[in-house]
């Protein structure tokens, strides 16, 4: 037996398991599920007994179907669950849809009796729609803050990979569930175990809650300048009051001309046009994620008009923004998009 797995199976012998209840949302994300049971079963593996159990629940406690398809036997439905129990929310797609009044209520309930609840992947959504994160730090997937944003203001959004904020954990979606469960289970058993667990998963490296859950911008954009780098993230956090090129090069020491050469050297468009087209995105994720009107959509991704709006937006996405709201139904919710 090698030494880290001697000391992974050395947990406290005393320890009962500690049970997890996962609620399956319609068309809930799979590799979120997955990133967050399978540490847990491969914890009672290494520790060579159990020491965690869990149990599926879902409204109507029969049947949940993930996003891919596959579908899953619940083991109970919206029941009173034990006090010491973790209950961690399993969200998805079109996830304001899956929030249900009977889901809202059961959290509540659950809340006032003091347990502790999660949200992984969207989960975060249904957590705040409960009332469950107010005045509370949380974090969800980079590709629906915009919208949770304008409808939880109440919610302290991190961008990190997860959050824990006394009893209440989220995860930003797909691989993030792994170092969730990973913190979890080194607070209730050791770093070793966690490790050991970590490395059956071939997870080579740990995020904490410090992580940014997006890539560095030079990574996503395949290019290290930092001047470049510098711009785009300024670009990035002034899209409803959009900054001129003229004030953008001058903040990083350069003159308009030489950002232009800049941009078009590397991204091949100008500055403007990299400008508008992170202003349409954000535009588009509120149009199928929120039930913000098209001209409140328009104000806060920095257009003076509807009719403006309009324009760019069609000759962007080759549709208006009133056929692409009217395309995703009158309330998509958050997770729409979501793509994992």
């Amino acid at each position: 037996m090698s030494s880290q797995l001697r000391k992974a199976t050395q947990v406290t012998k005393e320890a009962a398991p500690r049970r997890f209840v996962f609620l399956l949302l319609e068309r809930f994300t799979m590799i979120s599920f997955a990133g967050a049971i399978e540490p847990l079963r491969i914890a009672n593996r290494m520790a060579g007994r159990v020491i965690y159990s869990w149990k599926l629940a879902g409204e109507g406690g029969e049947m949940a179907v993930c996003s891919n398809g596959a579908a899953f036997r619940l083991d109970m439905g919206l029941e009173e669950i034990d006090r010491d129990d973790t209950l961690l929310i399993c969200g998805g797609i079109d996830v304001a849809r899956a929030t249900t009044r009977g889901v809202v209520s059961w959290l509540r309930r659950e809340a006032r009796r003091g347990a502790t609840i999660g949200g992984l992947c969207t989960g975060a959504y249904t957590l705040a729609k409960a009332g469950l994160l107010d005045g509370r730090r949380a974090t969800i997937h980079w590709e629906n803050q915009d919208g949770f944003l304008e409808e939880f203001d109440e919610v302290k959004l991190s961008k990190a990979v997860f959050v824990i904020d006394g009893n209440r954990l989220t995860t930003a979606g797909g691989t993030a569930s792994i170092d969730l469960m990973l913190k979890l289970i080194a607070a209730d058993h050791g770093e070793d175990l966690a490790n050991a667990v970590a490395d059956q998963l071939i997870h080579s490296a740990i995020r904490t809650d410090r992580d940014n859950q997006r890539l560095s911008i030079p990574t996503r954009i395949g290019v290290r300048h930092p001047k470049l780098s510098q711009v785009i993230q300024m670009m990035e956090g002034n899209i409803e009051e959009p900054t001129s090129p003229a004030d953008l090069a001058e903040e990083v020491g350069m003159s308009t001309r030489q950002l232009e050469r800049l941009f078009r050297r590397y991204l091949n468009r100008s500055p403007k046009r990299y400008y508008m087209e992170l202003r349409l995105q954000k535009a588009r994720n509120l149009l199928m994620q929120t039930d913000m009107s098209v001209i409140n959509v328009a104000l806060a991704c920095g257009f003076a008009s509807p009719s403006h709006f309009s324009k760019c937006y069609r000759s962007h996405y080759s549709t208006t923004p009133y056929r692409e709201r009217g395309a995703q139904g009158s309330m998509p919710g958050v997770g729409t998009r979501l793509s994992i």
